[in-house]
């Protein structure tokens, strides 16, 4: 059953997190304890090797080849490759979720499409939608060992209500090396045709509502299919598993006390990393024990999920979604259908606008303003000036020369005006007078001044030339 503690974590918390870690079900702990416990047995064995069964000698050359795999540990690339690839699983694990089928939608559609209030009506929509739940059994059956354990055969199908003796027999008969879950489908459109033929779908437009619901689910089923089918490369699933093996079997040896290289003063050297220790010789490994929780970790978290289709404790819960489906989904075409309530007025037909009640709980949240935007509190400019609309006249493009742009005129030596925007190339002001008048600028202190000039706005509309008052 899949671990939830999502209501654990609904608040931010001091500690939120560490009520979590004291849980057995679905963590780390019961994952790794048993890898765990044999890197500690194979570490304890060397070291008593290493202490009490060689000679001086040997202890010199172990000495030499535990630097040797330590200096080599450092040069696998674990982190990269092992978050790459836990990354690429949970991506897949989360797309596969997605990828499970659910009659919600399409049952709602066979409700509203297929009329009939007596039994004929009756019996299509609860046929039609027992196709749909057939085929994600079968597929499910295919792809979790959870569900294939629960209807082995396909006696045990029809034993539970999902396909009769009839339909066993010509789904058998049709021969084809390949997976038939989609036989139902096919069953699901033929019905389908028939009850438009004889009315009980009214109109085409229901019926290709209908049928484009049904793709979709049937999408579902064939993509849930071939996540089962494609897998990730098993390479990459070696070499991640490779790097992690090879990287803790250096560790073994490579993170060791030894004794000092020759010419030390210490009796004892650790190779673990981080600052020396002195002459502190640690029987117990602390640093590395606790990279081994964190990379094999890591990587028994991949194996859990990279099929959730299997018995592992967070592994999706199949059987229930089932069970689930097929209840709700016959409910809705069944029970539900037209048996519907009273239509009433509502608590605030009479209210210009709907307020619910909170609780004394909850009341603080509604003294909070409501979010207009962003930008609703932006403080605008007081000058009119830049308040004014203009209108924007596309015109032919021009190259824009050093002059023209002053900061490029500066680097270049080139006496360039100020930055005055002419309104000719934005058109009229609205709400302007049509008279023309003259914009003066300033130039800067020190520059050119030839180069500052006068722009004029020409009237527009009758062509004639603008007289000064």
């Amino acid at each position: 059953m899949t671990v939830s503690y999502t209501l654990k974590v609904a608040e931010a918390r001091f500690g939120g997190f560490s009520g979590l870690l004291l849980r057995w079900r679905g963590s780390i702990y019961k994952l790794l304890y048993k890898e765990f416990l044999l890197f500690i047995a194979l570490y304890a064995l060397l070291s008593i090797t290493y202490r009490l069964l060689l000679t001086q000698e040997q202890r010199h050359v172990y000495a030499q080849v535990a630097r040797y795999c330590n200096r080599s540990a450092d040069l696998i690339p674990l982190s990269f490759v092992l978050g790459f690839y836990v990354t690429l699983v949970v991506n897949r694990w989360w797309a596969q979720y997605t990828s499970i089928p659910l009659p919600d939608q399409l049952m709602c559609v066979i409700s509203a499409s297929v009329h009939g209030v007596d039994q004929r009506g009756r019996l299509l929509r609860r046929t039609l939608i027992r196709y749909a739940n057939l085929a994600s059994v079968l597929v499910l059956r295919s792809v979790s060992t959870r569900v294939l354990k629960r209807f082995p055969t396909m006696e045990h199908v029809v034993d539970a209500g999902f396909m009769s003796q009839e339909e066993r027999k010509k789904f058998e008969s049709l021969k084809s090396d390949f997976n038939k879950y989609w036989v139902p489908c096919v069953w699901f459109t033929n019905l389908a045709a028939q009850a438009r033929r004889d009315g009980r779908i009214r109109d085409d437009i229901a019926l290709c509502l209908l049928l484009e619901e049904l793709n979709k689910y049937r999408a579902k089923c064939s993509m849930l299919f071939h996540y089962d089918w494609i897998s990730i490369p098993l390479v990459y699933t070696q070499v991640v598993t490779i790097a992690v093996y090879s990287f803790f079997a250096l560790s073994l040896v490579g993170r060791q006390f030894v004794e000092p290289k020759a010419g030390g003063t210490k009796p004892q050297e650790p190779l673990e990393p981080g600052p020396a220790l002195g002459d502190l010789d640690m029987y117990v490994p602390l640093t590395t024990l606790l990279q081994f929780f964190f990379y094999a970790g890591w990587l028994k978290v991949a194996e859990q999920i990279i099929n959730p289709f299997g018995e592992d404790d967070d592994d999706f819960e199949t059987n229930q979604l089932i069970d689930r489906n097929l209840q709700v989904s016959l409910l809705s075409v069944d029970d539900m259908y037209q048996n519907l309530p009273p239509a009433e007025k509502d608590a605030y037909w009479d209210e210009d606008s709907a307020l619910p009640p909170y609780t004394v709980a909850t009341v603080a949240e509604s003294m909070r303003p409501s979010f207009l935007g962003s930008t609703f509190n932006l403080r605008m400019s007081d000058d009119p000036e830049q308040n004014l609309q203009v209108e924007a006249s596309p015109g032919p493009a021009r190259p824009v020369t050093a002059a023209q742009t002053p900061l490029l005129g500066r680097f270049l030596g080139v006496g360039a005006p100020s930055p005055a925007i002419s309104l000719r190339n934005f058109g009229r002001v609205r709400g302007a007078p049509r008279t023309p008048h003259l914009l003066r600028f300033r130039t800067e202190e020190g520059g050119d001044l030839e180069a500052a000039g006068r722009i004029e706005e020409e009237a527009s509309g009758s062509g004639d030339e603008a007289q000064e008052p």
